[in-house]
């Protein structure tokens, strides 16, 4: 099959150089020309596509070369924007960072490589002059790209024609404008990276902001021109199981405390035959009623965690639920709530209790990165022996991790992870469904069995 939506990807020299503001700046632009865009974002980034999807008013989507596959994020990225005039996809940290130091496999650009998509080059102008050329063409030249015009960050209007004149003469390559400091739609950060669109308050005003200063300083009509002059890429269809007519409602943990999901996986479910029931941890009283399933994502649940132990009725209606054998996915934070307590700033809050476990905060990441898990025996999601990628990004620990799977990184190291039986799959690891989707299978087909 073949594909050739316009689309372009904002990429960067690293994390922090104003991809993501540059990136919903000119979503935000665009809504305002009235035009039908798709918004995704390069690897395993929960945040940003919230932010993508508040500017949009529909849902931003994830690539991840490594959980999912090239072919697979090709089908995702033509089945998702088939409706749109256009594509806009924010790469992730810098543009050649991929598996590790030596290798930059499922990389932005090796993303954008594998889609045909041209690449605009984010830098940060701050404190360099000629010095900013050398560094772009480190950029340029280091490997193979598809990197067709450069944008510049921190920069103000009477510099930007300074900068664009020396770059353009040095390196013949096209500045597609700049971005400047814009006080007023500065967003918050934590440890794991931006605050959550939800929790910002004037959000809808910030990003109204960072619109018009697009409009007036980035070169939205050559982006266009440019995205539009794309090469299509071709890929497989993937044909996916058919689904009863009768829909199985599962219930969805969805508020401020876990809201971690990959909308294509949530799509994935519903393809299958799911009606998501969304509930709140923190403010309903009980589980949603009729379900046959439950979903609890990751999120920030130690910023709750007050909210979280003090509702006990919510706590018991979960508990029994997992404990009278409904089938149960829960990740990282989701994990961590089904557990006993979760303690931070020294004291502990007690949880679901329905599986063992007790987790800490820390002050620093633990098993961060790409993963492999194998099924030690059958379980609610799978077979033995059977085999998905997934994430793990969490600054806590557990005196409990599971041992019913087997975990590998990518430098082979092996360890046991995960609780797992019948009706339960929960442990730290984020899953992307497309990446093995007969685990999603599994699931619901236990769900509407429940």
């Amino acid at each position: 099959m073949k594909n050739n939506i316009p689309r372009i990807m904002i990429v960067g020299t690293g994390s922090g150089c104003g991809k993501t503001t540059i990136t919903c700046a000119l979503l935000q632009a665009l809504k305002d020309r009235k035009k039908s865009i798709t918004a995704f974002k390069c690897g395993p980034d929960y945040i940003d596509p919230m932010f993508h999807s508040k500017i949009l008013e529909t849902r931003s989507r994830n690539l991840d070369m490594f959980m999912c596959g090239e072919n697979t994020v090709k089908y995702l990225m033509a089945t998702d924007s088939k409706e749109s005039e256009m594509a806009v996809i924010e790469g992730v940290m810098g543009i050649y960072d991929g598996l590790s130091f030596d290798d930059d496999r499922c990389s932005a650009n090796r993303t954008a490589l594998a889609t045909n998509t041209p690449e605009l080059l984010v830098v940060n102008v701050k404190g360099k002059a000629i010095s900013l050329a050398a560094e772009v063409k480190g950029y340029l030249e280091f490997s193979r790209n598809n990197i067709k015009g450069l944008i510049l960050n921190n920069c103000s209007k009477a510099m930007y024609t300074i900068y664009k004149e020396m770059l353009e003469k040095q390196l013949n390559i096209p500045c597609f404008g700049y971005m400047p400091v814009v006080k007023d739609a500065e967003l918050g950060s934590r440890h794991l990276g931006l605050i959550t669109a939800d929790e910002i308050v004037d959000l809808k005003h910030k990003m109204s902001v960072l619109g018009f200063a697009a409009e007036n300083s980035l070169d939205i009509d050559g982006m266009i021109q440019l995205a539009s002059d794309t090469e299509p890429f071709t890929f497989d269809d993937i044909a996916l199981p058919e689904s009863p007519d009768e829909k199985v409602k599962i219930a969805i943990a969805q508020d401020n405390a876990f809201c971690f999901y990959y909308e294509d996986s949530l799509e994935l479910l519903r393809n299958l035959g799911v009606e998501l029931i969304p509930f709140s941890p923190i403010s309903d009283k009980k589980l949603p009623g009729n379900v046959k399933g439950l979903i609890i994502g990751g999120g920030y649940p130690e910023l709750y965690l007050d909210k979280l132990s003090a509702n006990i009725d919510m706590l018991k209606s979960i508990r029994d639920a997992v404990n009278g054998g409904m089938p149960t996915f829960a990740e990282c934070g989701g994990f961590m709530y089904l557990g006993e307590t979760i303690t931070f700033e020294g004291i502990r809050y007690n949880m679901v209790s329905a599986i063992p476990g007790n987790s800490s905060m820390t002050d620093h990441l633990v098993r961060f990165g790409y993963k492999t898990i194998k099924a030690k025996h059958n379980n609610v999601m799978c077979k033995c022996g059977d085999e998905t990628r997934c994430h793990e990004f969490h600054y806590s620990e557990t005196d409990d991790y599971g041992a019913d799977f087997e975990e590998s990184n990518l430098r082979g190291t092996k360890w046991e992870s995960i609780q797992a039986n019948d009706h339960l799959f929960a442990g730290y690891p984020h899953l992307h469904l497309w990446s093995n989707i007969s685990f999603a299978v599994s699931f619901v087909d236990n769900c509407r069995n429940y």
